[in-house]
């Protein structure tokens, strides 16, 4: 009897957690896909582009704090704008996966109270800073240590270090701060209380009772980190696992992003209308 409560209770918490994970993958592969239909703009030799509604994910990760939640940001990514679109480039794919996972985690581990924007603003800042910063140095390194080739930029230094750096300050400043940071510093004060009861789940405290322990978010970023270095170099050296480009995609022309842009759409549908149906069950 005992052990049948006991499962009865921790059942309906996982399905829950599970639903939230879908709605974080396919929100964060529609957001993806939606800034991939934008035009980017140059400014003489630099291209500045918007990658990513980074506040979407990570609005969403600090609401849930789990790295459930934090890991489906970046497999939404490669799930919708990767996989479906027949553009998964192996495992260095999984270099992003790792640094955005950790660093999406970090930002909602820093944030103690989700009413505080500026919690919410710093947490994005060092968020967003922690994954493309490092993304930077392991781009650095490959070129470095010779495992790939440095592309010179028309217009820029041929200095490594010049173009990775200037690729890295237009990306901090337009997708980690405008489209990061600031809008989620005035979303994650009002979404607050509001999405997670529809998930049958419970807010944050707001007290950061349920932050994780400094030590083991230290060591599981710098793992992250380096894992993530590891996998690039590997992947540098010609090793993908598996790659997924079909050439069937390409006499289908480019309108083929909106069927991703439906799917994840979908997805996310579906997983809200499960999670509501999921919460009104005993």
């Amino acid at each position: 009897m005992s052990t049948g409560s006991v499962v009865g209770r921790e059942s309906p918490n996982r399905t829950r957690t599970l639903l939230a994970f879908m709605l974080v993958l396919a929100l964060s592969g529609f957001e993806n896909l939606i800034a991939e239909l934008i035009p980017g703009l140059e400014l003489g030799p630099i291209e500045v582009g918007i990658s990513s509604f980074f506040f979407v994910p990570l609005v969403l990760v600090i609401l849930f704090n789990s790295w459930w939640a934090a890991l489906a940001a970046p497999i939404g990514e490669l799930i919708f704008s990767d996989l479906v679109l027949g553009e998964f480039g192996g495992l260095g794919e999984f270099e992003e996966v790792i640094l955005v996972t950790v660093a999406l985690k970090l930002a909602a581990s820093l944030v103690r109270n989700p009413r505080d924007r500026t919690q919410v603003l710093i947490a994005g800042l060092v968020a967003y800073g922690l994954a493309e910063l490092a993304g930077t140095v392991i781009d650095i390194l490959k070129v470095v240590i010779g495992v790939e080739e440095f592309e010179a930029v028309a217009g820029l230094p041929e200095s490594i270090y010049v173009v990775e750096g200037l690729d890295f300050l237009v990306e901090y400043i337009v997708t980690g701060i405008l489209l990061g940071a600031l809008p989620a510093m005035w979303l994650a004060p009002r979404l607050y209380g509001t999405i997670e009861p529809l998930l049958g789940l419970q807010p944050r405290p707001g007290d950061g009772s349920d932050a994780d322990a400094p030590t083991t978010l230290a060591i599981a970023v710098a793992v992250g980190v380096v894992v993530s270095a590891l996998v690039a170099i590997v992947a540098a050296q010609g090793t993908t696992l598996i790659e997924w480009e079909p050439e069937f995609l390409e006499s289908i022309g480019e309108w083929y992003i909106w069927v991703a842009v439906a799917i994840s759409a979908l997805v996310a549908l579906i997983s809200g209308f499960m999670a509501v149906r999921e919460r009104r069950q005993p």
